[in-house]
Order: structure tokens, then C-alpha cells, then sequence
């Protein structure tokens, strides 16, 4: 038998989804990453929120009982040790629900993000000419 999967054609979309609660914790989250790369794009990929500048930057979802953050392998290494608490693989990082979300952290990150993801656009046009 063939699950019915619901495909998200924006964030509003795909947080709406969710409890008052948890839509709160996703709003933040979108909130912090849009001031931390304000010339980033919104859209769905892998059907989870994304933001993209020069190629994917971050993503997140919400579960059961945790948020997920998809910066990327280069995101989780360089932020290895203050992410150690959490949960988390190659490159994607586990915030529990049931506590507050670290906002300042992942606002670093997701600069770092955008400053690897700029330079990497950067080192690509340099090689064109």
C-alpha cells in the first residue's frame, strides 16, 4: 500500500502543518536564519524548508520529538564541539523539543554557511576566467 506523501510548495506551507508550539519554534528558526543570510531564498527541497545562496545553504524539519538542522557536513565540523550535546550526523545536527532551540549558535552557523558558500561561488569564477 502507497503512503499519500504531501508535497510542501513553500514554508508557510510546511509549517502550518504543525502544532501552535512547534510552528512558534519553526517560526523562530526561519526568523534567525533569515536575518543571519538576508540574501538568502526560501524554498522546499527534499521536501523540508531550505535556504539557498550560491546552492544550498540550510535546511530544517520538524519530528516527533526533535527539530532537524541540515547545515551541511561543513557546518556540523566546524561548530563540532559546541554541537556535542546534541544528537546529530555527518550533516545534520538534533535539537530536542522539549528544550529552547540554540539561536546564537545556529545563527553562527549559518553565517558560516554563507561565507563558505560565497567564497565557494567566488573560487568559480575565478577558475572561468
Amino acid at each position: 500500500m502507497e503512503e499519500n506523501k504531501v508535497t510542501y510548495k513553500t514554508i508557510d506551507e510546511y509549517i502550518l502543518q504543525f502544532s501552535p508550539e512547534i510552528q512558534e519554534i519553526l517560526e523562530t528558526l526561519r526568523k534567525v536564519i533569515k536575518e543571519s543570510a538576508p540574501d538568502a531564498a526560501e524554498k522546499i527541497s527534499y521536501q523540508m524548508p531550505t535556504f539557498v545562496l550560491h546552492g544550498n545553504l540550510v535546511h530544517f524539519a520538524a519530528y516527533k520529538n526533535h527539530i532537524g538542522f541540515y547545515p551541511t557536513p561543513s557546518g556540523i565540523n566546524e561548530f563540532k564541539d559546541e554541537l556535542s550535546e546534541y544528537k546529530g550526523a555527518k550533516g545534520s545536527v538534533q535539537f530536542p523539543i522539549d528544550k529552547s532551540l540554540p539561536y546564537e549558535l545556529i545563527s553562527r552557523i549559518v553565517e558560516f554557511r554563507v561565507d563558505e558558500n560565497i567564497r565557494k561561488a567566488e573560487d568559480k569564477l575565478k577558475k572561468k576566467k
